[in-house]
């Protein structure tokens, strides 16, 4: 990748930088009870590693 970036594709990473956070925390109580001990990355959808998979952008 180039050094310098366009700002569209900078935003594009970005967003695609957000997709391999896990789920907030307070939605586990919210989605499976207050008793019920699960990990936050069990509600993310989008699981992405930047060694993992590119991203076409």
């Amino acid at each position: 990748m180039s050094r310098y970036k366009e700002p569209a594709k900078k935003i594009r990473l970005a967003k695609a930088a957000k997709h391999t956070k896990w789920a907030p925390f307070w939605l586990i109580p919210k989605i499976f009870g207050k008793s019920r001990r699960v990990h936050p990355s069990r509600i993310t959808h989008v699981k992405r590693s930047w060694r993992r998979g590119s991203t076409k952008v």
